[in-house]
């Protein structure tokens, strides 16, 4: 059974295992999400699960969201999220939790990642700097010569340089629910995952079992 919710990122810590094996795990606290919406293929033109995540005030809520909340029956919510993949029975106003996953799991988690604006080479992509010598300069960071010979008398295409650098959905899959605390709401997740602290985060059932 494929599984998802949505849920907010806390930061990194470890654990230990019961034979004392430090386990570097992110935090996140996962849910509860509402179910506000299933749409269906004869309606809607595919199947899918709409959730919602995150309690914010009335004020911030537009009128189309806002209808979609009172039908469901909940409070206003800040995320609306659909889950094509969700196969789990539910109904229109029922609660996602965080123990629908349990320890053992294998997840695909997807963010968004830091952004760091504007970027050069080294920072983007780990290159080396030029030579700290006569001759180099001024600038040491720069990237260095990009073009060819008169064959083939262009760059070449998907060359390095810099340009944008984070701020983009990734999506890292295969990773293990190593703890599940029900009474918080929270999920712990063996390594890292996309994005700073505070960022939403989805977690679902791996696609690559």
């Amino acid at each position: 059974m494929e599984k998802a919710i949505l849920g907010k990122k806390v930061g990194m810590t470890q654990i230990f295992s019961e034979k004392g094996e430090a386990i570097p795990v992110t935090v996140i606290k996962a849910g509860p999400v509402t179910v506000v919406q299933i749409k269906t293929v004869e309606k809607d033109g595919y199947g899918a699960v709409k959730v919602a995540f995150e309690d914010i005030e009335k004020r911030k809520v537009n009128k189309p969201d806002m209808g979609q909340f009172k039908k469901a029956g909940c409070s206003p919510k800040r995320y609306l999220r659909e889950f094509r993949s969700y196969k789990a029975d539910c109904e229109v106003g029922s609660e996602i939790k965080c123990d629908t996953f349990s320890a053992g799991d294998m997840v695909d988690v997807t963010g968004t990642t830091k952004g760091h604006g504007f970027a050069g080479t080294i920072k983007r992509w780990n290159h080396h700097r030029l030579k700290m010598t006569h001759g180099v300069g001024p600038v040491h960071r720069e990237v260095g010569s990009t073009g060819a010979n008169s064959t083939p008398a262009r760059k070449i295409k998907g060359l390095k340089g810099p340009g944008q650098y984070g701020h983009e959905r990734v999506t890292i899959q295969n990773l293990e629910i190593v703890k599940v605390d029900a009474a918080r709401d929270v999920i712990l997740i063996r390594g890292a995952v996309p994005g700073p602290k505070g960022s939403l985060l989805t977690v679902k059932s791996t696609v690559k079992k």
